[in-house]
């Protein structure tokens, strides 16, 4: 295990176990470990199955992607990656609404509105859904957010504005590899001090991503609509991005 202000960090019992990460109680009260499995599921937990590696390389991906956006004034709940599979990150209490930011039109956009698949949306859209999987994650407005108490209206101004400084930085971290950032989701939490941070992790299972040359999705579509080498995207978009970061050293 890693070390916090020269603390020896040692993982306990299990905190949460989820559909793709479990989290672990250290001897730190603040901080916990975050472990990610190959686990995958889709439609809400109707569809599951296992992707190769995908803990391994979502792990990785995430980490790469936490102390990108660190250097650029981005704060999360990360602070050090441990293991192939685990990283330490603070413990937050999770505030329960996913912002989503689209830049084209896809997969439940297009179902609920009738848009056509590619659409490019400018500016990008922003929207709210209740993180509950017994409601199949409903689409929430600001006010929805405010009136149940899920969040007040200024930690949801500042969610919606991180978001959008995330997609502008990771749109323009995705062209320079040869992928478009079609839409992602993101979760956010408040640490012991109050202060809201993005939390949970950015990876191909929240992220759309579409190659320039083919067109072809280079995400977790590949395992929702069963259209093949999943495990296989998942090494290319992580090789690429791996990549990228080396010959900037």
């Amino acid at each position: 295990m890693g070390k916090f202000f020269g603390m020896k960090i040692e993982k306990k019992s299990s905190l949460y176990d989820g559909k793709s990460k479990t989290l672990f109680e250290t001897n730190h009260s603040d901080l916990v470990i975050q472990y990610f499995k190959d686990d995958a599921t889709a439609f809400n937990a109707l569809k599951k199955g296992q992707i190769r590696n995908k803990g391994f390389l979502n792990n990785s991906f995430s980490t790469h992607l936490f102390l990108y956006l660190k250097k650029l004034q981005i704060e999360s709940h990360f602070v050090e990656k441990l293991s192939e599979r685990e990283m330490l990150v603070q413990k937050l209490k999770i505030i329960p609404v996913e912002v989503v930011v689209r830049n084209r039109a896809a997969g439940s956009l297009c179902k609920r509105l009738g848009i056509e698949k590619g659409k490019v949306l400018r500016p990008p859209l922003v929207e709210y859904f209740l993180k509950d999987d017994s409601l199949g994650d409903p689409l929430v407005g600001e006010t929805h957010i405010q009136q149940f108490g899920w969040a007040t209206l200024d930690e949801v101004f500042q969610m919606k504005q991180t978001a959008l400084q995330v997609n502008q930085i990771l749109s323009s971290l995705f062209e320079k590899i040869g992928l478009s950032l079609v839409d992602f989701k993101l979760e956010f939490g408040k640490n012991s001090k109050n202060q809201v941070l993005l939390a949970d992790e950015i990876t191909l299972d929240g992220c759309r991503l579409w190659d320039h040359t083919p067109g072809e999705s280079m995400d977790k579509d590949r395992f929702r609509l069963d259209l093949g080498k999943v495990d296989e995207a998942y090494e290319e978009v992580f090789n690429r991005l791996n990549q990228y970061f080396m010959e900037q050293k």
